[in-house]
């Protein structure tokens, strides 16, 4: 067996995320600027947003697929070039709507980096280092989210939003660099035989696939449902039916399928897929509501509360390098469940949140938060990407962006509906919408939110725990 590392193709598949992980957090931070100088509203600059997370959902497994037939490292080179573009076009939006256009754009990208970067990392290392080459890429994604607010907030501070974009670019160029360099060297992964002889891509499937999640995604986020009247949610969710329906039938009957339905036969990557899932859930519901309690409940200073917010990214950072180690020894049905239930923990132990309680608290949520995501997203994307065939490899990777987005945007509207519900329950008034001016009937709210995360939590541990050994496919 061939013990080298390919330190060159695992930077670049590293720097990949990295960006990606920088690209997801400091914008954020720059919402309210951005719909100032755009003279827009909350509900205008969301959409931007949600360009990108709709681009991104929809297409990663399309060019997972892409990949694996006609070769990862070109369409990540690629999807480097479109990101740093997209960056630059949103740099220079004049309008709301040109900022949405290019950030679905930029999404593109994204979609073409992010589901080919951990399948490159494990081509960089032996196959019995799997585990090692997922730590590296967590910790370079979370890297980018650690570095990404406090750099944004600096940027806006003293340049201007624009160059929140324009930091992005000198990134993606140093990651096509690299891509060229590899190339040069000869140090791009071959392609499998298996997967050359596969055939054309499915276009038929992909337009239903593009189809069926993008009516997903606007039926599960409520700021698309609650923009939409009546009749239209009806015929949304009536053509999410069809689509899915036409997808799953086109895919089991063609020969070249975008997905292929038989990889769900296999226990390892579905109760895998499930177990990320609720994680993405369980994660949104416990951690949404917490900055309002920090700085509108306890009165924190933005600032301080940006501090207490980087504990959970430290943790990823520095563990899952450790983690990726020992799955590679034990196995990823262990250190995944483990995780999980620190994050089940860290959903009870706020559900004792009181509108008095010290910061302190709060930082042990955030930290039983972020070891959770270091012990938890290392060993299930290992399990999720080596449990498939070599030629699957790219599809595995981008089932892994679709799955979690998807996670999360239901977090963001399960938990957005069940702290409505329960703020009403408290308050005695049925149309009361969540305040933290009113903060013991809101703190009650936010811990019935916490629980039902926890309980999410626990049922992605029933599902992590029945996956099976360890069993790798050839």
């Amino acid at each position: 067996m061939d013990s080298r590392i390919n330190w060159l193709l695992l930077a670049n598949a590293a720097l990949g995320n990295f960006l990606a992980g920088t690209a997801s957090r400091i914008f954020s931070v720059s919402l309210p600027t951005v719909a100032s100088s755009l003279e827009t509203t909350i509900v205008g600059i969301a959409w931007a947003v949600i360009a990108y997370q709709i681009s991104q959902i929809s297409l990663s497994l399309i060019f997972g697929r892409i990949g694996d037939i006609y070769g990862r490292h070109t369409l990540f080179g690629v999807g480097l070039a479109v990101s740093s573009i997209g960056a630059l076009l949103c740099g220079l939006s004049q309008n709301v709507t040109q900022l949405i256009l290019f950030r679905m754009f930029q999404g593109v990208g994204a979609s073409m980096t992010q589901s080919q970067g951990r399948a490159l990392a494990m081509e960089a290392l032996p196959k019995d280092s799997s585990g090692r080459a997922q730590g590296f890429m967590t910790t370079a994604f979370h890297s980018g989210v650690l570095l990404g607010p406090s750099v944004g907030g600096l940027i806006i501070d003293y340049i201007h939003w624009r160059a929140v974009f324009f930091f992005l670019i000198p990134i993606g160029v140093a990651g096509m660099v690299l891509t060229l360099i590899n190339y040069w060297k000869g140090n791009v992964p071959k392609r499998s035989v298996s997967a050359e002889s596969k055939g054309a891509i499915d276009y038929i499937g992909a337009l239903l696939l593009i189809g069926a999640t993008v009516a997903l995604v606007s039926c599960i986020d409520h700021r698309i449902m609650e923009s939409l009247a009546p009749s239209m949610r009806i015929v949304l969710v009536v053509g999410f039916v069809f689509l899915l329906a036409g997808f799953l039938y086109r895919e089991y009957t063609t020969p070249s399928p975008i997905l292929d339905l038989s990889l769900f036969r296999i226990r390892m990557f579905t109760l895998s897929a499930l177990a990320l899932l609720l994680v993405g859930v369980s994660q949104v519901m416990i951690g949404f509501v917490l900055p309002f309690y920090l700085q509108d409940v306890l009165h924190l200073t933005p600032t301080f509360i940006g501090l207490l917010f980087v504990s959970a990214p430290i943790f990823t950072v520095t563990l899952s390098p450790l983690v990726g180690w020992a799955v590679d020894r034990m196995g990823p049905r262990l250190p995944a469940t483990v995780g999980i239930a620190f994050l089940a923990a860290a959903g009870f132990f706020g559900s004792f949140l009181r509108p008095d309680s010290h910061w302190i608290v709060a930082v042990g949520v955030l930290a039983l938060w972020g070891l959770a995501t270091a012990l938890f997203f290392t060993s299930n994307h290992t399990a999720m990407i080596n449990s498939v065939p070599d030629q699957h490899r790219g599809v595995a990777t981008g089932a892994i962006y679709v799955v979690f987005g998807l996670g999360t945007t239901i977090g963001v509207s399960l938990g957005t509906l069940l702290l409505t519900a329960a703020f009403r329950y408290y308050s005695g008034d049925s149309v009361a919408t969540p305040t933290p001016l009113n903060p013991t009937i809101f703190v009650k709210a936010m811990n019935f939110s916490f629980v039902t995360g926890a309980f999410m939590a626990l049922a992605a541990m029933f599902c992590s725990a029945m996956r099976g050994k360890r069993d790798v496919q050839a």
